[in-house]
């Protein structure tokens, strides 16, 4: 496919490359970082555990992707992160794909925020989705994070979203 062949992506000087099965670790320790900047404890390990043990089979399976920005000193540390998944849906009278991707974890440490790292892992991330023609792309953004979202094209959609814990509904009302 021809998104297959999507491995590096320049942005304002900076390098993303296609995350691969020995950046776990630090896709999960980037993961953190944003849980924590939208105000959530990430310390459970359940998480960290299910997402160790998903990860390594969803990298070539290409419902999923990663993308990264090395730590200028190397060593297999990371400095920023952005990841996706594509889901089918029914089709719909706004979309009659029916495909939708979603843009889950996107990070970068601290210290190392805007020098446009987000930004590389961003587009190469809309950059795959776009590769696999995925028509309608939905994510979650901080106050922080919104400008740079709105920059790259995504807008406020208006429906509330409504949630249910499945297993703690009472199917009796």
């Amino acid at each position: 496919m021809a998104g297959d062949v999507i491995r590096e992506h320049q942005q304002v000087g900076t390098q993303a490359r296609r995350a691969t099965t020995d950046d776990i670790d630090e896709l999960i320790r980037l993961a953190a970082v944003m849980l924590a900047a939208m105000g959530h404890d990430p310390s459970p390990e359940d998480w960290r555990g299910a997402a160790r043990d998903l990860l390594p089979g969803n990298f070539e399976e290409g419902s999923k992707a990663a993308f990264v920005v090395d730590h200028p000193d190397g060593g297999g540390r990371l400095i920023a992160s952005a990841a996706g998944s594509i889901t089918q849906w029914f089709p719909t009278v706004f979309n009659a794909d029916g495909r939708y991707g979603y843009v889950q974890w996107v990070a970068t440490d601290p210290g190392f925020r805007r020098r446009g790292h987000s930004r590389a892992v961003m587009v190469a991330l809309l950059d795959w989705f776009r590769a696999r023609r995925v028509p309608l792309v939905d994510l979650r953004a901080t106050p922080d994070a919104e400008p740079l979202y709105r920059s790259l094209g995504f807008i406020e959609v208006d429906p509330p979203l409504l949630r249910i814990r499945v297993r703690d509904a009472n199917p009796r009302n």
